[in-house]
């Protein structure tokens, strides 16, 4: 069994200052709500800066030499062509910090580091088919050794954290995603993030692999563009994440938008358990058994074959049913929380994802909108790796973002 060693490269992350990552000040605050509008909007003049967070000139020219000292932001090449002064762009230094996202999945293991803009810096994916908690956290100690390898002494000081993304209840419908009983109950009894912390110096922080998944549309992706919608993930098993007034809403447990377990009937006294779940219908693990009924083997989901002979007919089938089961929980939603849009990503190439957007918007047809308003239906942006970038992002939103918009004049954009 593969034994790891804590990550020794890996040193205190608090050096060098990360803005607000001890006690919130006004000062540290000023300085996240800068980093988050330059995030947002690109490489932005002083003037700018200043416009669109409400902050004087003279405090955000401070402040952005306080962060270009430190390495957090660089200048641009100055804008000429305009009247008055050139102005020199302020943009994002991609090596002011880094992050570290895992993703630990039902059938795959995903670890990244991203760079202070996103950028990825080192993704591996790992496949397997039933996985064992001790060979999962083997993994990732080797990966965790890697990138401190990669970054150098230097860099490593500038990891923010790592963000650890996962299922919520890992040992759960293990049927459905064949899992033996005894792995099934080793997951369920491993806090997956305190055995991860035990592994390295930097902080840990954890969220639903499609509550991060959400985390990585909101900063990254079309997410930006909505206050209030319902973000949906076909993976292994289907889910979900929430977002409300610009902010990921994570509910009382951490599960808010599990639409995976929503029931697609009234339950009766017939079906023991109550109504099929959502999941049941419309989880890439279904289409997997699908293929195998019917003799096909089963491909990855980004296979660009699942959508031709034989595969596609198949394909086509699951694709109905998928819609129609997303489509009546984004009914069911829509009524409850007024959205504003429906994001759908899934762990699969685009021509799959355009299938079946295009097939929800047919079955939201079938349904009355009386008395509410039909939201629309969004492709996502980042596929994949939503989950793992997601995770990454976790810890450069805990040290870098202020929280919320408040002080932003404008929307995202």
């Amino acid at each position: 069994m593969h034994t790891f060693a804590r990550p020794t490269s890996f040193v205190d992350p608090a050096t060098p200052r990360l803005p607000g990552s001890n006690q919130l000040g006004m000062r540290e605050f000023n300085e996240r709500v800068v980093l988050h509008a330059i995030r947002l909007h690109g490489s932005l003049p002083k003037a700018e800066l200043a416009r669109l967070t409400n902050l004087s000139t003279q405090t955000v020219s401070v402040i952005i030499n306080r962060l270009l000292e430190e390495g957090f932001v660089v200048k641009r090449d100055s804008l000429r062509g305009r009247v008055g002064q050139p102005s020199q762009p302020i943009a994002l230094n991609p090596d002011g910090a880094f992050a570290i996202g895992v993703q630990i999945g039902r059938r795959n293991l995903d670890v990244a580091l991203i760079d202070f803009t996103g950028a990825p810096r080192y993704r591996k994916s790992i496949v397997y088919g039933a996985p064992s908690v001790d060979a999962v956290f083997g993994e990732i100690g080797e990966h965790l050794e890697r990138i401190a390898d990669q970054l150098g002494a230097e860099k490593a000081q500038r990891v923010s954290g790592i963000g650890l993304a996962a299922p919520l209840a890992f040992g759960g419908w293990r049927e459905l995603v064949g899992l033996s009983p005894q792995d099934a109950d080793a997951w369920t009894r491993t806090n997956m993030r305190e055995r991860l912390q035990a592994m390295t110096r930097l902080p840990v922080a954890f969220a639903k692999d499609t509550a991060a998944a959400c985390v990585a549309e909101l900063v990254a992706g079309r997410g930006r563009h909505l206050k209030n919608y319902l973000y949906v993930y076909i993976d292994t098993l289907i889910g979900g994440g929430l977002v409300l007034n610009g902010q990921p809403h994570a509910g009382v447990y951490g599960n808010a938008g599990a639409i995976g377990s929503m029931p697609l009937g009234v339950a009766d006294d017939v079906r023991p358990g109550g109504a099929q779940q959502l999941l049941a219908c419309a989880s890439l693990a279904t289409l997997d058994d699908m293929l195998a009924a019917v003799g096909l083997d089963r491909l990855p989901a980004g296979d660009a074959r699942l959508l031709q002979a034989p595969w596609a007919p198949v394909t086509a089938r699951w694709l109905e049913e998928a819609a129609r089961a997303i489509a009546f929980a984004v009914n069911g939603s829509s009524c409850l929380l007024d959205l504003g849009g429906v994001i759908v990503d899934g762990a699969f190439g685009a021509p799959l994802l355009d299938k079946l957007v295009d097939a929800i918007h047919t079955a939201l047809g079938q349904y009355s909108w009386q008395g509410i308003m039909r939201p629309d239906i969004i492709p996502g942006a980042i596929g994949r790796d939503a989950k793992v970038i997601g995770a990454a992002y976790l810890p450069l939103h805990a040290n870098f973002a202020p929280g919320h918009e408040s002080l932003l004049k404008q929307g995202r954009g």
